[in-house]
């Protein structure tokens, strides 16, 4: 199912209808601040393990981030921030990045890793937002990664959708995306270290 849903102003009735089925256990596909990305409930296991399936990633093995609406949404699920690492994510959020960070008991056990850390993203696009803020907890969140390495990201929304729309709820056409994916920082020491780069620049 492709669902058009203005990037401006996303339709009350269409981010309900979005949210609905995340809270079902379903799994959609959104855009982003960089590529499209494919998610779900981070507290419902199958949908989870559902996403991965459709990665062709081992759930167990999975560094699956997730999106939260604010930093105050990101304390939840990790350990206590520091200082410095607060005022880069202040500075920098909402934004193109993924900060890794240590978590904590309230982390569902289906996204935890050997290291006890969380990708997490606060994603300046208003439809996830809307999504995330509807839903009330975090939206797991995963590349839509394209079968051409050499494209390596899907950027048009039909073609998303003739690719997964079989082996997901919904697609939210929201325009075309980006091709690069979010820089990654890493939290869990005493200061920011860049993991990978992409399309965000710390301020």
């Amino acid at each position: 199912m492709l669902v058009s849903i203005n990037p401006d102003n996303p339709q009350p009735r269409l981010i309900k209808q979005m949210v609905d089925i995340l809270e079902e256990g379903g799994v959609i596909i959104y855009p982003t601040d960089t590529v499209y990305g494919i998610g779900c409930d981070i507290t419902n296991k199958n949908a989870v393990e559902r996403v991965a399936q459709i990665r062709g990633i081992d759930p167990q093995k999975a560094m699956f981030s997730f999106i939260c609406q604010d930093i105050s949404q990101v304390t939840e699920y990790s350990a206590t921030i520091n200082n410095d690492i607060f005022r880069v994510m202040k500075h920098n959020l909402p934004g193109p990045f993924t900060f890794i960070l240590k978590s904590n008991n309230r982390t569902p056990k289906v996204l935890k890793n050997r290291k006890e850390t969380i990708g997490v993203r606060i994603i300046d696009n208003n439809i996830v937002d809307a999504l995330v803020r509807g839903l009330g907890r975090p939206i797991l969140t995963a590349s839509v990664k394209h079968s051409d390495a050499v494209k390596e990201y899907y950027t048009d929304p039909h073609e998303i959708n003739d690719a997964f729309g079989k082996r997901v709820d919904a697609v939210i056409d929201g325009g075309i995306g980006g091709n690069e994916a979010s820089t990654i920082i890493d939290c869990t020491g005493e200061e920011a270290l860049l993991q990978r780069e992409g399309v965000g620049v710390l301020k």
